[in-house]
């Protein structure tokens, strides 16, 4: 690989083609048919992605050592819980276009797999430049410490806040159709392709995506320097972060602290980064840290629930149906 990493080649060839069964079989055995993921079904794939993601830190551990088993289950911790603050875009987005429940599947299977693209590469490229420039890490302690006390001071802002700049962009940018066509994501009228509410929704996520890559990356490096362990688990918690969204969604407001939890990781990781070159932080009191300010910030939040929750994804984009007919010379795509 170029890059110091605990994984031989065979074990990064090994789990690509794990991730890509797991796709095959999501997309073209158990999800085959545009429906609504029901909430009893999406806790239950939720779970199977969690079991999978330890059963694999098992792995590591066993594989590699307790320390690098450590810093995986450390860094799924980080993204994981990182990547909530996707569910609040996911909300925003499929309200503002109207996307119904039954098509959301659709955009969250798509923009999953190319965040999986996106990832690996920043990740790669995040890595050869820290083995080249040592003092990056301290650039990216500093950027994860200004990160944590900003979203510190904002928490109380409206969620989903992030989607409305992505989506404004994206209109701009993007010829569109005003409804939906079915479940196309283009379609093609009077000569010309037009992008879907579907298409526009995908990129809209994607764009957020690269923006929320931009904090949940380094904060992960701040764990562990291996490129296969930042890897590996980036790519589990994005895996499980669809079910997450179905089982969560209508509840995720109810985590009022955890922006407040999310801050102080942030912090934490980007302190431990800043002073890495004079304090050696071992990979268990790293995890014990992180899991101990989650499990608090997820405690208070049920402990203090907010009364107004947003509509969850069976509410999401009712009104707007699933697009009419209307054939004026047009071809799906």
């Amino acid at each position: 690989m170029g890059l110091s990493s605990v994984a031989s080649p065979w074990w990064w060839a090994g789990f690509g083609a794990l991730v890509l069964a797991l796709l095959a079989l999501d997309l073209g055995v158990f999800h085959r048919r545009d429906q609504a993921m029901t909430p009893r079904q999406a806790l239950a794939w939720s779970g199977f992605w969690i079991a999978l993601a330890l059963l694999f830190g098992v792995g590591v551990f066993l594989r590699f050592g307790a320390e690098r088993g450590e810093e995986f289950l450390a860094g799924y911790l980080v993204e994981y819980s990182l990547s909530v603050d996707n569910l609040f875009v996911f909300v925003a987005v499929f309200g503002a276009l109207r996307i119904p429940a039954a098509l959301q599947r659709r955009v969250l299977f798509w923009g999953i797999l190319s965040a999986l693209v996106l990832r690996a590469a920043m990740i790669l490229a995040g890595a050869a430049l820290l083995e080249r420039f040592h003092w990056l890490m301290y650039a990216f302690g500093g950027l994860l410490l200004l990160t944590g006390l900003k979203l510190w001071w904002r928490r109380r802002e409206e969620a989903g806040a992030e989607a409305g700049p992505a989506l404004r962009w994206v209109r701009r940018l993007v010829p569109s159709t005003p409804e939906l066509r079915g479940s196309a994501f283009l379609v093609r009228e009077n000569g010309r392709w037009l992008a879907t509410p579907l298409l526009l929704a995908l990129m809209a996520i994607e764009v957020a995506d690269v923006v929320f890559a931009v904090d949940s990356i380094p904060a992960v490096f701040g764990v562990t320097r291996d490129p296969f362990i930042v890897f590996t688990s980036n790519v589990f918690a994005i895996l499980g972060l669809r079910s997450l969204y179905f089982a969560l969604a209508a509840l995720v407001d109810r985590f009022t602290h955890l922006k407040a939890g999310l801050a102080l990781v942030l912090v934490f990781v980007g302190a431990k980064m800043v002073a890495a070159g004079w304090v050696k932080v071992p990979a268990a009191i790293s995890l014990a840290v992180i899991t101990g300010i989650l499990a608090a910030a997820v405690a208070a939040s049920l402990w203090r629930p907010r009364a107004a929750r947003p509509a969850g994804p069976e509410g999401a984009g009712e009104p707007g149906g699933t697009g009419g007919s209307g054939r004026s010379r047009r071809e799906a795509a």
